[in-house]
């Protein structure tokens, strides 16, 4: 089936976005910071909210857990933006050519209280067509849930949809359901690929 539909991951495909942006200004060295991302202000914590815990109850469990660290915990969400670094450029770049062809889409795992930030800071989003949030949903990729969320709220096939991610997990399950998919990692060119599939002219 023809494509019709592009369907993008926003952090590490649009979006730069990193927590030790913040972190290397608050730690004095490498290792300290390292420690506290992998022992306390974890991924998987972090996931949580992406689920649609709020912020506030996490940054509370936390420091209940860890009050050693209370002040740095609560500058993972008090001090949020300094973790964005920028969109990724030569992708953000393919949304207006795509747009001319396309109907675009945002599928992403990211805390319902934190995207409009980012959102008013990146001019992108006003192309996209429509955008399913996990914090909003309460659900988070790579639960097939959250992509029928997606089909049946912009009324799309996931045959006729290209979904890109960078996360293999999240494509694994895209394309199972049918989707077209791309893997985004540092060694892909995503305009060479979608050239090379002329899907993007």
């Amino acid at each position: 089936m023809k494509i019709q539909n592009v369907i993008f991951d926003f952090g590490g495909v649009l979006i730069d976005w990193n927590p030790k942006y913040l972190y290397r200004n608050v730690f004095e060295t490498e290792e300290e910071m390292n420690f506290f991302l992998e022992n306390v202000c974890r991924y998987d914590w972090n996931l949580l909210q992406d689920a649609g815990r709020s912020l506030s109850e996490a940054t509370l469990i936390l420091q209940k857990e860890h009050p050693k660290y209370s002040e740095e915990i609560a500058y993972y969400y008090g001090r949020w933006e300094e973790m964005l670094g920028g969109t990724i450029d030569e992708n953000v770049k393919l949304i207006k050519p795509l747009k001319k062809r396309y109907k675009l889409y945002g599928l992403t795992n990211w805390s319902a209280e934190t995207l409009p930030i980012a959102m008013e800071k990146y001019i992108f989003f006003k192309d996209l067509d429509g955008v399913v949030v996990s914090g909003d949903e309460k659900i988070i990729k790579p639960d097939p849930e959250i992509y029928e969320v997606l089909l049946n709220r912009y009324s799309i096939d996931a045959e006729s949809s290209l979904f890109i991610d960078d996360n293999a997990d999240n494509i694994l399950t895209a394309k199972k359901m049918g989707f077209k998919t791309v893997h985004f990692t540092d060694k892909v060119n995503l305009e060479q690929l979608l050239k090379s599939e002329n899907i993007l002219l």
